[in-house]
């Protein structure tokens, strides 16, 4: 019993002694332990031994162990020694890049320049008479057409040529008054000169009144004369009709010169002045090319068109340039009082509505970094922009790989193209930097537009123009084209007039829509051209799905297919569409459907005419 109890003693005692070494070890720490200085912050002391893991594509994530990018997902790889950025002095506004980054995001920089303002201009237009030479024959004489010599629009006339006989009773009496005053001619000169003169009011010629008085015998029918000489363009009288003084007999164009027409947009009118030398081509007229100046540009823009017309004149002897010809022009435009404008290519720049965004590089001696910048830009110069502020020549901005580096901003909360302000990591699409009056308004003008018919709303999609592909990832297109596929089925829906089937089917295309990952869209135009695409399907989408009547759900069903019909040409479906058209749809304003059959089911009619509209076009797959 002793002997148990005096084990019992040795075990505590061991424990105690075991415990004793613990706490020793941990309030003295140890080579990797904190140390704390008197201000009472504490202080890492890095074992020589362990290494330090960042990412290639956010150098700003650093962890003491492997595994993978918080921000991206990418496998961590070791921090080389002496790499460590804080010893660069690297602003905090700046997205800090290693070279590996770089190359990887394939971004390329361009060194902003001093250039002349200078642009290409591609100018459409038609020949058009020069008005200066358009004239009106007409008939001095009153009387009746007994003859036509000109009959026909298009029949060339010369100066003297006689055009058409007219019989006329005040001619006959002003011949009889002309011979009377011949009797008395050395009595009475004066009037034998009054009544020659009556004559030549009448256009009749020196040589018809001598004719006249020679023979001695009242004519009564004479011809008329033309007065200028050109191709008839306008016939305005009939054999048999009886004409006033003065009535127009036909409309007459000299085209010895001809004006050349072009249209030019409102955004190119400043770059085009009087004098600037003008090429171009007719298309009627293959291998020949042709130059003038411009003599007038139009001082009123077209509201329908916004276009104005740039006019030049041209010689035209050997008639070959007709009236409505078509003409392909170029102009080498500058701007008038702009020298060594500050100019950048337009891949640098990022547009959010108001502002216009760059990124400019700072360099380092170990890294690379980009820090956002908003310019403020002045006229376009076809591939580039002129800079009216917030940039200096000879500094360097990013040119491609533009939306990698402000997508890399938005995610660790720096300033960038959709958060000016900075300061909060985005994800998804945060409207960063709006206030809570910004954010009221948007929420107010969204609610809006959702209680608004669609069929109301102005419709930016163009079917006239082919919108160009863009080369988007299969990823994408694939996501797509189950949207499309969905939108098939509430298309379907309307064309049986089934307005809860349409409900469940625009219910299923919004699932569909939110599944379609808008980062595999790399390119930045490609994501700019989605996320209104998106915004515009989603709004449309819940309205449908909101509604029970099928005359509203096939308002939103129109306003819906335009946008969705802009996103497949521009992105694909992997499949062959077909885009069709009712004129009568909208109360006959007309409207657009995407269908994969050629033969027509109209979702706005139904029933009541479901072969009603005609297949405007394909969209390739």
């Amino acid at each position: 019993m002793e002997l148990i109890k005096k084990y019992k003693n040795y075990l505590i005692a061991l424990g105690i002694l075991i415990l004793g070494i613990l706490i020793g070890n941990l309030s003295s720490g140890g080579d990797n332990a904190p140390t704390t200085h008197e201000d009472g912050k504490h202080e890492f002391v890095q074992d020589p031994e362990t290494k330090i893991w960042t990412c290639s594509m956010h150098p700003q994530i650093k962890m003491d162990k492997p595994g993978n990018c918080p921000i991206c997902g990418m496998e961590l790889i070791p921090l080389e020694e002496g790499s460590d950025n804080s010893s660069e002095n690297i602003a905090s506004n700046e997205i800090v890049m290693t070279e590996e980054a770089i190359q990887l995001a394939n971004i390329q920089t361009t060194v902003v320049q001093k250039a002349n303002a200078a642009k290409t201009i591609h100018l459409l237009g038609r020949v058009k008479p020069d008005e200066r030479k358009l004239f009106s024959q007409v008939s001095h004489i009153p009387g009746r057409i007994e003859r036509l010599y000109v009959n026909f629009t298009g029949d060339r006339v010369y100066k003297g040529q006689k055009i058409v006989r007219i019989y006329s009773p005040d001619l006959i009496t002003a011949q009889k008054e002309l011979f009377e005053a011949i009797k008395s001619k050395d009595v009475y000169p004066q009037l034998y000169t009054a009544s020659r003169n009556k004559l030549k009011l009448w256009k009749l010629s020196d040589a018809q009144i001598e004719a006249i008085e020679k023979s001695g015998n009242v004519q009564e029918q004479i011809d008329i004369l033309a007065d200028h000489s050109g191709y008839v363009i306008k016939r305005n009288v009939e054999l048999g009709d009886y004409v006033m003084a003065g009535q127009t007999l036909f409309e007459i164009a000299n085209l010895s010169s001809v004006w050349v027409m072009f249209e030019a947009y409102e955004s190119d009118i400043p770059w085009i002045n009087i004098n600037d030398k003008v090429t171009f081509t007719i298309r009627a007229l293959p291998g020949k090319t042709f130059t003038g100046k411009v003599t007038y540009v139009d001082p009123f823009v077209s509201p329908e068109t916004r276009v104005a017309k740039v006019r030049v004149e041209l010689n035209n002897p050997d008639g070959k340039l007709l009236p409505e010809m078509y003409a392909n022009g170029v102009i080498e435009a500058r701007l008038k009082n702009v020298q060594d404008a500050i100019v950048i290519p337009k891949s640098a720049v990022l547009w959010t509505g108001k502002r216009a965004v760059v990124y400019v590089k700072v360099p380092h001696e170990k890294t690379t970094s980009f820090v956002y910048r908003e310019v403020k830009l002045g006229q376009d110069m076809g591939e580039f922009y002129i800079v009216d502020s917030g940039l200096e020549a000879g500094e360097v901005v990013a040119t491609n790989g533009v939306f990698r580096i402000d997508a890399s901003a938005q995610l660790v909360g720096q300033k960038s193209m959709m958060n000016p302000e900075g300061g909060v990591a985005m994800t998804g699409h945060n409207h960063g930097g709006m206030d809570m009056g910004e954010k009221k308004q948007m929420e107010d003008e969204m609610r809006s537009k959702e209680s608004m018919d669609h069929s109301e709303m102005p419709d930016d999609t163009d079917h006239s123009r082919m919108e160009k592909r863009l080369d988007v990832s299969k990823a994408f297109t694939g996501q797509l084209e189950k949207v499309f596929d969905n939108y098939l089925g509430l298309k379907d829906a309307l064309v049986k007039d089934n307005a809860n089937s349409a409900k469940k089917r625009a219910d299923e295309l919004l699932a569909s829509l939110k599944k379609v990952d808008m980062k595999l869209l790399t390119d930045h135009e490609a994501h700019n051209h989605w996320m209104t695409i998106s915004k515009e399907i989603k709004s449309s989408g819940e309205a449908i799905g909101k509604t029970s009547d099928i005359e509203k759900q096939r308002g939103h069903f129109k306003h819906l297919s335009a946008h969705l019909s802009k996103g497949v040409r521009l992105f694909g479906v992997n499949k062959e569409v077909y885009e069709q058209f009712c004129p009568m749809a909208d109360n006959n304003q007309g409207a657009y459907w995407l269908s994969l059959e050629e033969e027509i089911k109209n979702p706005y009619m139904g029933s009541k005419m479901l072969t009603c509209g005609t297949t405007e076009s394909t969209i390739v797959e």
